[in-house]
């Protein structure tokens, strides 16, 4: 490791990055009317977007800006950088545990949930785009850090069912967070669905995601904020705690049963060893 070069970096990655915070506070709440609802755009979102495009990997070293040295050094920072959010969380969660306690059933059934990406995604990805084995992996779940660790140890990460959890984490990374702020905002100004519901609904397991959503119910509904946030981080924490299980007893085993339907002349095993696997995709 070179340390004074990735000092340097450090630096120039945390300059860049405040210098992206403060700018995408100067522009502020931003409301679009479209229709009937109305999508709030969060200095998160600008933050984001300035991302992507200051990103090497993704747009090319715009401006030379940041290199590849300073996005391996970010990629560890997420998790640090979302923690004081994660900390306000659980502030909320006491005040409000009575009305959490309450809509305990409501918490709970929402895993199957994880269930809709199979509902949804499954067909798309094998009679739409045509996709082999790689829609296992794809649409067994939301792709986040729990389902890369169940696809690894089940199949290995470099055979076809690796690959498509791993496209699936990369765009959810990337795009996701963008989306779910966009569409949280949007959503509950519609006045259809009780805000508590849609703070539950942004609990899928991603912190990043969480965030933006809840940010985004939050800034719409400033007279709910504790809530919100109350009902996001209890959603996002039992999908952490339950959501694996969900995915690996049921969830998994139904999309390997519904791809055997799809393509029964397929006869690879429905759970090859992730060694085997790793044997193969290094060959």
């Amino acid at each position: 490791m070179d340390r004074p070069a990735d000092l340097v970096a450090a630096w120039r990655l945390l300059a860049v990055a405040l210098v992206v915070v403060v700018l995408s506070q100067l522009l502020g709440i931003r409301r679009i009317e479209v229709g009937i609802g109305t999508i709030l755009l969060l200095p998160l979102l600008y933050a984001f977007l300035a991302g992507l495009v200051l990103n090497p990997s993704i747009t090319g070293r715009v401006g030379k800006v940041l290199g590849h040295r300073e996005v391996r050094l970010a990629s560890p920072l997420i998790i640090v950088a979302i923690l004081p959010f994660i900390a306000r969380f659980g502030t909320t969660i006491g005040p409000d545990i009575e009305a959490v306690i309450a809509a305990g059933p409501a918490l709970l059934l929402q895993e199957l949930g994880n269930l809709g990406t199979i509902v949804l995604a499954f067909p798309v990805a094998v009679y739409l785009l045509k996709l082999r084995r790689e829609a296992i992996g794809a649409t067994f779940s939301v792709a986040r850090e729990p389902s890369l660790a169940i696809i690894a140890d089940r199949y290995g990460l470099r055979g076809p069912e690796g690959a498509g959890v791993l496209a699936v984490y990369v765009v959810g990374t990337l795009v996701g967070t963008i989306v779910f702020s966009v569409m949280a905002s949007f959503v509950v100004s519609l006045d259809v669905l009780d805000p508590r519901a849609l703070a539950m609904a942004c609990g899928v397991g991603s912190g990043s995601m969480m965030a933006a959503c809840s940010g985004a119910l939050a800034a719409t509904l400033p007279e709910m904020e504790d809530t919100i946030l109350a009902f996001a981080g209890t959603s996002n924490l039992l999908t952490y705690a339950t959501g694996m299980y969900v995915t690996l007893f049921v969830a998994l085993p139904l999309v390997e049963w519904m791809y055997r339907k799809a393509h029964p002349e397929d006869t690879r095993a429905a759970a090859t060893p992730a060694a085997t696997s790793d044997e193969e995709g290094a060959r």
